[in-house]
């Protein structure tokens, strides 16, 4: 330890500038995976919100959750066995205020279940994002596909499908707007995964890849969020075998003074704690208060156990780095080390 810090009082400027640079890509992952975050809710925080269980549709939709078609018959006999077992429907689709202005939502209707929003005919329930587009309770709604208008009953918090509000409506007012019977979908949470003819189960990770621009949008971010990262143990490894290069001579005296290689390496390790643990710690302040300070349209969450998540894997990816770049100390000899300092 004294040794890695007597180190770094010398040659604080090198130090400085490559810790500069690790917060500045750390701070960048930390705001990516936010903004990755923050998308994922806002494209899906409805089926997020939801338990741990199986969402079954219609074999024959091939993966699409609005050509599903559930038969009554099977339904019934789900809903009957299963404990917890609901059917719901999606649909996008569009809502006029009483300024006649357009507002795109998702609808959302479901059989009586503690996991989704319960409504009378003639109410729609939304999220509270369109509060802020001047809708409040109590407002009358229109809809081109329904003759009645519909009053809204209150707000939810963070429902959102295909980075549209939720607007939870009645069975019947969903089955005169969009003229079908059957639902499209069914969830029995807390279960393992079970067979019913013409059914095909998903996990919620799994349903969530059949959402249109969910894959991609989290596949670009993340595949961004993972070349961050490991251009950061990059860093650290072309920074400590620089540093390592020019101190040749100074570890072949080392050595020949009985100074273990071991001593060595905990010397390089200790440096990387350091500046990563200085770099992250910035990084995760300044990414909360860019949490508080970003505003409400932002679709930004970044929760603590995400953000330690990623601070471990930076502090591994910087050992490792580090670990590479000083497996040329273990190759010193300290007789030709301290000739070619001499040189």
């Amino acid at each position: 330890m004294n040794l890695a810090w007597k180190d770094m009082k010398k040659n604080k400027v090198r130090f400085f500038i490559v810790g500069s640079i690790i917060f500045l890509v750390s701070f960048l992952t930390f705001i990516i995976s936010g903004l990755a975050n923050g998308l994922s809710q806002d494209n899906a925080a409805l089926i997020k919100d939801l338990p741990k269980g199986y969402f079954y549709m219609n074999a024959d939709a091939d993966k699409t959750y609005n050509l599903s078609k559930i038969d009554n018959e099977t339904q019934q006999h789900i809903l009957q066995n299963e404990e917890g077992a609901v059917a719901f429907s999606i649909q996008m689709g569009f809502l006029n205020d009483q300024a006649n202005k357009q507002h795109s939502v998702a609808f959302v209707t479901a059989t009586d279940s503690e996991f989704f929003a319960q409504v009378k005919q003639g109410e729609v329930l939304l999220d509270s994002s369109l509060q802020d587009k001047g809708i409040h309770i109590g407002d009358s709604l229109t809809n081109n596909q329904l003759e009645e208008q519909l009053v809204v009953k209150g707000f939810v918090e963070q429902k959102k499908f295909s980075h549209a509000p939720v607007a939870y409506i009645h069975q019947e007012d969903y089955t005169h707007m969009y003229r079908v019977q059957e639902m499209q979908l069914v969830f029995i949470p807390n279960t393992d995964v079970k067979e019913f003819t013409g059914l095909q189960a998903f996990s919620q990770k799994e349903f969530l890849q059949t959402i249109p621009s969910y894959n991609a949008e989290q596949l670009s971010l993340n595949m961004i969020i993972w070349f961050l990262v490991v251009i950061s143990g990059l860093l650290f490894a072309i920074f400590f075998y620089m540093m390592n290069v020019q101190k040749i001579g100074l570890y072949g005296i080392l050595k020949a003074i009985g100074v273990k290689t071991i001593k060595l390496f905990k010397m390089i390790w200790t440096q990387m704690l350091i500046l990563s643990s200085i770099a992250l710690a910035l990084s995760i302040g300044l990414s909360q208060m860019f949490s508080l300070l970003a505003p409400n349209s932002m679709p930004f969450h970044l929760t603590i156990p995400a953000m330690l998540q990623l601070a471990i894997v930076f502090l591994v990816i910087g050992f490792v780095g580090a670990t590479i770049s000083g497996l040329q100390i273990k190759k010193i000899e300290p007789l030709q080390a301290i000739q070619r300092g001499e040189a």
